[in-house]
């Protein structure tokens, strides 16, 4: 394998449309931070870039939802996830935006040199525009009746209902989301990324030259591969993100895609200004942290786009994960079905290593896991406080009883201690193989085994019962245990970096080398131990029973404004609403209708006549109650008989998600017999 004078490891760009929850810790931030930590603590030159991606229509959806600008939207969940990352420990060296000036200009010029190479193609296509609103609509703000399952609410890229992918000129009786019209074909001018032209190249760079690349990344790029690549569109009519560079592309922008990666460039060149050794040296080696929904962009369209740019390396490994479920349901921000970081940091205060630790022991490498709370709590008191925790509290309480908290001296050896202390160096070895392959849950695996190693050999050694009769023996043991100490505070800070760093200040050691550990003589024979403290803290049921109830909350409200919420009806035309004659009355009597629950018998002065009506509404409403409300009626609706009552009318009534009926009247009281158009 190829040695390497430096790395670079990027971290994909979460999108600044909300915080971060632990499916984006476990697929992504976990993984890189661990091995940027392992390579820092070996004295590897090595950088880490991240930042918000803050361009794309979701964030335009959202900033139109709030009533506020695109530009706000981004700066909120900027400082959210940028603050969450700190408190949380994930240690970049940069977490940059994308609607930083550095990178408007380096987006700018990478499409520029591009577009002046002739790497692009312009393509004129049809796309929907809404007249009304005088824009081009971006998929997701078109919505129409799936061609696959009918469903009535799909948008443009993809139907929710079915899973479909599609387009937006697929959708039967299309409508615009900004105002509700049916939009219009209309042509437009695009650029083009050919990315058929680099299938030959890609085949033999990610097929041939990679086969060491995990196998969920590797078949995934070989599925592309093997369907045949098409040209992929570098930009899009939209208002919001890095404005195209050329002449005649006015109210254009670069699409988040290509815009998106280029953020690693820019982050980099905000870092330092010898950002090109990291980019533009073959002695780098660069690794994309991803989930596996970023697997093509970074490992076939990125890289295409570096080929036709010229001067920049290529990632030599992407080890993507697959995706965490939460209580055996996939995470949904749109259904608040998550654990969210910023949260989770006031909720379990100074527990970050908890839920690191759960997290890098279910992470998705190979195949989606799952978080439950239980298992949370089970890792937190059987491994962490149990095994762990124990472990060195024994060896530390210990010391300081029998040696005034200094590292006694190491006496003659047993077979068992040798045994044990040969075991130092194989964990050591065997966490490195694991980084070095990004099988990150094994190598924290093998991590907990030094703690695990050395709760046992206390247990087998039973130095609390020799101390009276042999001391000498008892310094022995309790020397071996520190120097597992000593070794647990250096290989367990890529995972556990809060709980390490404490674990040092126990011990008194300020050094955290990796190449030191691995020894059995790291802490010197008379060095001063400071007084030991509690690594960590069981967890209770109430506090799980908690997380479990709020869990259940968020269940039973998306369970009800699933059921409650009706899809939207097939279009009527104008003439077609203009017929109903919808005006506002004043109840004059009500009473409710005998042998019936659901009905009472009004009577209504319409500003035309008074009118009798039967309505459904006796089980909302007490007839006191009403009496000398407006109302909206639809006074042209043909009568009916109702219980033998003829009822002239109907009225307008609103139903929210709980079912509970609301009158639809005016803010303000009107003439009766005023119309409602």
């Amino acid at each position: 394998m190829k040695t390497f004078k430096r790395y670079l490891i990027t971290s994909a760009l979460p999108y600044a449309n909300g915080p971060i929850h632990i499916g984006h810790l476990a697929g992504v931030y976990i993984p890189s931070d661990i091995y940027t930590r392992y390579l820092r603590m070996k004295g590897v030159d090595v950088i880490s870039v991240c930042g918000s991606d803050e361009h794309g229509v979701p964030i335009t959806i959202k900033a139109r939802q709030e009533g506020v600008s695109p530009q706000q939207v981004v700066d909120k969940y900027n400082d959210i996830i940028k603050q969450s990352f700190k408190d949380f420990g994930i240690a970049f060296d940069i977490y940059s935006r994308t609607s930083s000036k550095v990178h408007y200009q380096t987006a700018a010029e990478f499409f520029r040199k591009l577009y002046d190479d002739g790497a692009f193609i312009e393509k004129t296509t049809e796309q929907y525009y809404d007249q009304e609103v005088g824009q081009f609509l971006a998929d997701r703000y078109i919505t129409g009746t799936c061609p696959h399952c009918s469903n009535e609410r799909a948008y443009g890229d993809q139907c929710e209902k079915c899973g479909t992918s599609l387009n937006a000129t697929d959708l039967i009786n299309p409508s615009s989301t900004l105002s509700g019209s049916k939009p219009v074909l209309k042509e437009t001018k695009h650029w083009f990324l050919p990315l058929d032209n680099y299938q030959e190249f890609l085949e033999k760079w990610i097929l041939e030259d990679h086969k060491e690349w995990k196998n969920n990344v590797y078949g995934q790029c070989k599925s592309w591969l093997d369907q045949g690549l098409q040209p992929r569109a570098v930009s899009r009519d939209l208002d919001w993100g890095v404005p195209v560079p050329v002449d005649g592309a006015t109210g254009k922008v670069l699409y988040v895609w290509f815009d998106a990666p280029i953020g690693y460039i820019s982050a980099t060149k905000e870092l330092t200004p010898d950002w090109e050794k990291y980019w533009k040296d073959s002695e780098t080696r660069m690794i994309h942290f991803i989930g596996k929904d970023n697997i093509v962009f970074h490992c076939i369209v990125f890289p295409a786009m570096l080929k036709a740019e010229g001067s920049y390396i290529l990632p030599d490994n992407v080890p993507a994960n697959e995706f965490l479920n939460l209580e055996g349901d996939k995470i949904s921000t749109s259904r608040n079905w998550a654990v969210w970081l910023h949260e989770y940091l006031v909720e379990f205060p100074n527990k970050q290593d908890v839920l690191r630790y759960t997290l890098a022991a279910n992470m998705p490498e190979t195949k989606d896991n799952d978080f439950t709370w239980k298992d949370f709590q089970g890792r937190n008191n059987s491994e962490l406080v149990a095994i762990l925790g124990n472990f060195v509290n024994r060896a530390m309480v210990l010391t300081q009883k029998y040696f005034e908290g200094k590292i006694p001296a190491c006496n003659a050896l047993t077979d068992f201690d040798k045994e044990t202390l040969a075991e130092i160096p194989k964990i050591k070895e065997a966490i490195e193989q694991n980084l070095e392959g990004f099988r990150f849950r094994d190598a924290l695996k093998e991590a907990m085994n030094l703690a695990r190693l050395g709760n046992k050999y206390l247990a087998d050694t039973e130095p609390w019962k020799l101390f009276k009769d042999q001391p000498e023996r008892v310094a022995t043991i309790l020397n071996i245990s520190l120097q597992i100490t000593a070794n647990l505070s250096i290989l367990l800070q890529p995972f556990l970096p809060f709980s390490a760093e404490k674990l040092r200040r126990m011990i008194n050691l300020n050094e955290c080398d990796w190449n030191r550990a691995g020894a059995s003589d790291i802490l010197a024979i008379g060095h001063q131990l400071n007084q030991p403290e509690l690594l960590f803290d069981k967890i209770e049921d109430d506090v799980i029973d908690a997380q479990l109830a709020k869990l259940q909350a968020t269940k039973v409200a998306n369970e009800k404004a699933s059921a409650k919420v009706e899809p939207l009806k097939g279009n009527i035309t104008y003439d077609e609403f203009s017929k109903m004659d919808i005006r506002i009355g004043t109840i004059l009597e009500a009473e409710r209708v005998p042998k019936t629950q659901k009905l009472m018998k009004l009577l209504i002065d319409t500003g035309i006549d008074k009118r009798t009506v039967v309505s459904g509404i006796a089980e909302h409403f007490t007839p006191e109650e009403i009496v000398g409300k407006q109302v909206s009626i639809l006074v042209n609706l043909e009568p009916r008989k109702i219980k033998g009552i003829e009822s002239h009318g109907m009225l307008l009534m609103a139903e929210d998600i709980d079912g509970k009926l609301r009158f639809v009247q005016p803010g303000e009281k009107v003439e009766n017999g005023s119309t409602v158009k």
